[in-house]
């Protein structure tokens, strides 16, 4: 079970990354990175975050060029928290497909 801490940091963490993708993706047209969710480890060292990323036909690709820049994420990130958090975690991101399933279960309910 998690902790208030834990929800809390995830929180802030979420709304941060969520405001880096957007300066960022700003320049590419068409493409749009949020952050659906944030899962932090008990010990506060590694911050999962599951992205929802469209159009979800580039979705491997923007998520392969994330992972390489995952040093400079984190750098960002350590910029913007520095005053609440004392160590900012390892960043993992992963593909969050939720919204792609969904969309397949209602194609082949209106079959």
């Amino acid at each position: 079970m998690e902790t208030t801490r834990q929800q809390r940091i995830e929180r802030l963490l979420q709304k941060e990354l969520g405001e880096i993708f957007q300066r960022q993706t700003q320049n590419m047209h068409g493409v749009l990175v949020s952050v659906s969710k944030v899962r932090i480890s008990p010990d506060l060292s590694v911050c999962k975050g599951y992205l929802s990323i469209f159009p979800s036909e580039r979705a491997d690709e923007i998520l392969q060029n994330i992972s390489s820049n995952i040093r400079t994420l984190r750098y960002d990130l350590g910029q913007r928290v520095r005053h609440q958090l004392r160590i900012i975690p390892e960043l993992k991101f992963f593909k969050d497909d939720s919204l792609d399933y969904i969309d397949h279960i209602d194609e082949l309910l209106k079959k």
